[in-house]
């Protein structure tokens, strides 16, 4: 049987990268992921601007797969491996072997775990970036796997976004880096002398601006921890003490309520109605007082009572009465205390009707991340309440262990969030992996009470955006978006601290080192600063030299290779300064800061600008035509001239040259 066209076509266009990529000089990482984190990660690889260019992607995808949010396989520019296992054949095919780094991204920790072992097995040189959930095996994988390997969490990056948004809170994000701890908050909350940088202003107009240039009015900070709770804290410390303040007579009755079933306790009523009466009524044919006839109605009710013959017919009546109701009193009892105690245990297990609260917050899908924002809220000491289809969700077991209720339903039906008592919670995070299901639970809960906080997850930042515009559903965050700073850092083996979540956008925290003969080598601090996209906070000078912090940092400062320096940046402005501090290309001839091949990157100007001065060796002015002699190529700081008959020298990284004046900075 002939093959088919598409698989020919297929197989053609594969033995054509195959052979590009041998001489191909550029990076090459293989990502293995199907969801929306998989998406961000190769966009971003595609478009980031590394020092050779660009890079080359390849990602391996399942042969048929549906995805929920953005298809990685629709990306242009990137080659696709379809293959329904991770082993040694499907990496070989991906061309793995020789690969500068691989990201496991499937939401399976065995798999990954078992994939991670197979590219080992092909290339033990190759960087892994792995996705897991399960911190224990984590910790099993940096010992079982030899090759450099880096493990993250998304769901653990992204929960602290999710609870702060339930709490009506900025994230609490707080790190440690060198010798201070750093956090995220609102510059109301902080003294003027711990503000690092400003973060980001909010306006309504213009929306979130990222690292503003004016630093006073900026909304959200980085500050200096100096003890003082987070907001996050600050805000689950009042709810608990609001609840702890709620009537008690009210709680006992909502126990009351829930403890047995309707039909027991319609009947229990009854019964103590008919006892109640019938002491009434041999209260005024005994002539006795209320206190004497309360003790004759117990006790003939609950022990019974000695026939007397004497007695008038209407009293014996009443007397057998009490015996009977007595009889029908003591098992009815029993019935509510034994119902009691079943319904609670099935409560427990199946998710049935809850007692109402109030002040709570209602978690929707204990998966990955539903189930790390359950535990951070329960260690504030937050009440929750879990709601999830599956009857043995990942989080069921720790529910269980955290004393958490946990509902089985749909969380879009009314019944469901009425048994959770929706109406009357703090907020509702709806965390499932479903944008479909996440959105109709939204709706939903919206009908029940128009001013609840919803915290909505979705895949896809755009549908977000436009789904927070259209139907004002509060907060809505997409974990993927949040995360993929941090895998992307570690897979480029830059050093990303930490990520900072702002709104819809993402900031990741870097320490990025000075290469020798760079495009900062040598110039002044004041050239990384960069508004909206890049914020200088520290700078460690070679040799291991104590941390200079934004307090002390002084803009004509000069960059000696080997600093190492610590900033806040958007990923375009890190993509930027990693290139300005990575070392110059080697080609035929060696080229001043950092020029690729032959054709090399001018410095610095300003906007609309043409650079003055002679051109280096080898570049063609804008607009020439032909190639005409070049001019004599002028000094650059950090690098020796070059002439045009002999092969460059590279710079001497030890020695000290004098700094010229900077040039104008460039806007933007």
């Amino acid at each position: 049987m002939a093959e088919p066209w598409r698989d020919r076509a297929r197989r053609a266009v594969e033995w054509n990268w195959r052979l590009r990529s041998a001489s191909d000089p550029r990076p090459h990482y293989v990502i293995c992921g199907k969801d929306a984190l998989a998406y961000y990660v190769a966009r971003a690889m595609l478009e980031s601007e590394l020092p050779m260019g660009g890079a080359r992607v390849t990602v391996v995808v399942p042969e048929r797969y549906r995805s929920n949010g953005p298809d990685v396989a629709g990306l242009r520019g990137i080659r696709v491996v379809r293959s329904d296992r991770l082993d040694v054949a499907t990496f070989e095919a991906a061309g793995l072997a020789g690969a500068t780094g691989l990201a496991l991204l499937h939401q399976d920790d065995v798999g990954n775990l078992h994939a991670a072992l197979c590219a080992q097995a092909v290339d033990q040189r190759v960087r892994q970036v792995l996705r897991m959930f399960n911190g224990t095996l984590a910790d099993g994988v940096r010992k079982l796997v030899t090759a450099p390997v880096e493990v993250l969490s998304d769901a653990e990056m992204a929960a602290p976004a999710f609870v702060a948004a339930a709490l009506g809170e900025v994230d609490p994000s707080s790190f440690q880096h060198r010798d201070k701890t750093l956090r995220v908050a609102r510059r109301a909350d902080v003294r003027p002398q711990d503000v690092v940088c400003a973060l980001a202003h909010l306006t309504e107009a213009q929306g979130v601006e990222l690292l503003p240039a004016e630093q006073a009015g900026a909304d959200l900070v980085l500050a200096e921890a100096t003890g003082q709770p987070a907001g996050t804290q600050v805000a689950a410390r009042r709810l608990v003490r609001a609840r702890r303040r709620r009537r008690p007579v009210a709680v006992l009755m909502g126990a009351v309520r829930g403890f047995a079933t309707r039909k027991i306790g319609v009947a229990v009523m009854l019964v103590l109605a008919v006892i109640a009466v019938l002491g009434a009524l041999i209260s005024r044919a005994e002539g006795v007082s209320p206190a004497e006839a309360l003790y004759l109605t117990l006790v003939t009710t609950l022990s019974g009572a000695d026939p007397d013959t004497e007695k008038a017919a209407d009293a014996q009546i009443m007397q057998v009465v009490l015996n009977l109701a007595g009889l029908a009193l003591i098992p009815l009892i029993t019935a509510a205390v034994v119902d009691g105690i079943v319904n609670a245990r099935l409560a427990l297990h199946t998710g049935r009707l809850q007692p109402a609260r109030v002040g709570h917050v209602v978690v929707v899908g204990l998966g990955n991340v539903g189930t790390r924002v359950m535990a951070q809220l329960r260690e504030y000491d937050v009440e929750v309440v879990a709601i999830d289809k599956d009857p043995e969700p990942r989080g069921a077991a720790l529910a269980r262990q955290l004393e958490v209720p946990l509902i089985l339903g749909d969380a879009a039906l009314p019944e469901t969030l009425a048994a959770a008592s929706v109406a009357d919670c703090q907020a509702l995070v709806v965390a499932s992996t479903d944008d479909v299901a996440n959105l109709e639970a939204a709706l939903a809960a919206r009908d029940l009470r128009a001013d609840l906080r919803v915290v909505l997850r979705l895949f896809d930042g755009d549908f977000a955006e436009r789904v927070e515009e259209t139907f004002a559903l509060g907060v809505s965050r997409s974990v993927s978006y949040l995360a993929a700073p941090a895998f992307i850092g570690a897979l480029t083996e830059r050093a990303v601290i930490t990520t900072i979540p702002v709104d819809r956008h993402a900031l990741p925290v870097a320490e990025v080192p000075v290469a020798a003969g760079s495009e900062l080598d040598g110039r002044p601090l004041d050239v990384v600063n960069r508004d909206g996209q890049v914020r200088l906070i520290a700078r460690t000078p070679a040799g291991g030299l104590k941390t200079i912090w934004w307090k002390d940092l002084d803009p004509r400062q000069v960059i000696f290779a080997g600093d190492r320096l610590t900033v806040v940046a958007r990923r375009r402005g890190l993509d930027w300064l990693t290139r300005q501090c990575a070392p110059p290309a080697q080609g035929n001839v060696t080229l001043p800061h950092g020029h690729v091949g032959s054709t090399p990157r001018p410095l610095p100007t300003p906007s609309g600008a043409v650079p003055s001065g002679p051109v280096p060796s080898g570049a063609v002015p804008s607009g020439a035509v032909g190639g005409g002699a070049p001019s004599t190529p002028a000094a650059v700081p950090g690098s020796m001239p070059a002439s045009t008959d002999q092969e460059v020298a590279a710079p001497d990284p030890h020695a000290i040259h004098p700094v010229p004046a900077p040039p104008p900075r460039a806007e933007g």
